[in-house]
């Protein structure tokens, strides 16, 4: 069956969310201060991110909302457990807007995006809130690049769940089957798609290499041969 349509996951992927924010938490510790005992920036940014992974999963998982879980990682951070909730939230919103100042598309995302116009329909599936990404793709000038934005807090349902993948192919009218999904991490994004019955595409932009059972990209330049063929015999340094 033929690849009719792309979905899309957004950070790390289109976006270079890991930057945005590493500089983002930077100039706002900046401002802030360091609090929660931290003895240097470097310390606190590192635990910002084993913070965003942790409570991310647990959204994910279902465990908690998307706002309580960004309230959480704040009071986590800063080692105030009953930090009231517009506290934290105020917190988080001056954290925002450096993070907002520092966000850009990676250099790849629009070329494949003009190259890809013609010939695919686009979507968006995400692990987050409509609300958010939204706003992010209209900042960054591509949301009129994709017919559909689903986010999981609206959905109620996450990656790698198959109801999110089928969620997402019918709101673009194609089966599965018709369907690729490109995402940054190889078992939420890739498997989960493959096992849901879509061409599921790691972009693995560090190059880590392994799991030879997905179909893996280093950049988006590779992705349009992947799509023109693919089986697991696809183009010559694409896959693998």
């Amino acid at each position: 069956m033929a690849i009719r349509a792309v979905l899309w996951d957004i950070d790390d992927t289109l976006f270079d969310y890991a930057r945005a924010d590493h500089a983002g938490m930077r100039a706002h510790l900046a401002t802030e201060g360091l609090s929660g005992g931290y003895a240097s920036v470097e310390q606190a940014l590192g635990r910002w991110k084993e913070l965003t992974v942790l409570h991310w999963r647990r959204f994910e998982a279902g465990g908690v909302d998307f706002l309580d879980q960004r309230r959480e990682r704040v009071r986590d951070f800063l080692g105030e457990p009953g930090m009231a909730p517009e506290a934290a939230d105020g917190w988080y919103q001056r954290y925002v807007a450096h993070y907002e100042a520092a966000r850009e598309l990676f250099p790849d995302a629009v070329p494949v995006l003009d190259l890809l116009a013609r010939d695919y329909r686009h979507g968006v599936l995400s692990n987050s809130s409509i609300l958010n990404q939204d706003h992010k793709l209209r900042a960054l000038g591509v949301r009129d690049r994709f017919e559909a934005v689903l986010c999981a807090a609206e959905l109620g349902v996450a990656k790698p769940a198959a109801e999110a993948f089928h969620a997402a192919c019918t709101a673009l009218g194609f089966a599965p089957g018709e369907v690729a999904y490109v995402g940054d991490q190889p078992d939420i994004d890739a498997r989960g798609a493959a096992e849901a019955g879509l061409l599921g595409i790691w972009l693995d932009r560090a190059d880590g290499g392994g799991r030879p059972e997905l179909h893996r990209i280093t950049g988006l330049d590779q992705l349009p041969g992947v799509l023109r063929g693919h089986t697991r015999f696809g183009a010559p340094g694409t896959i693998g």
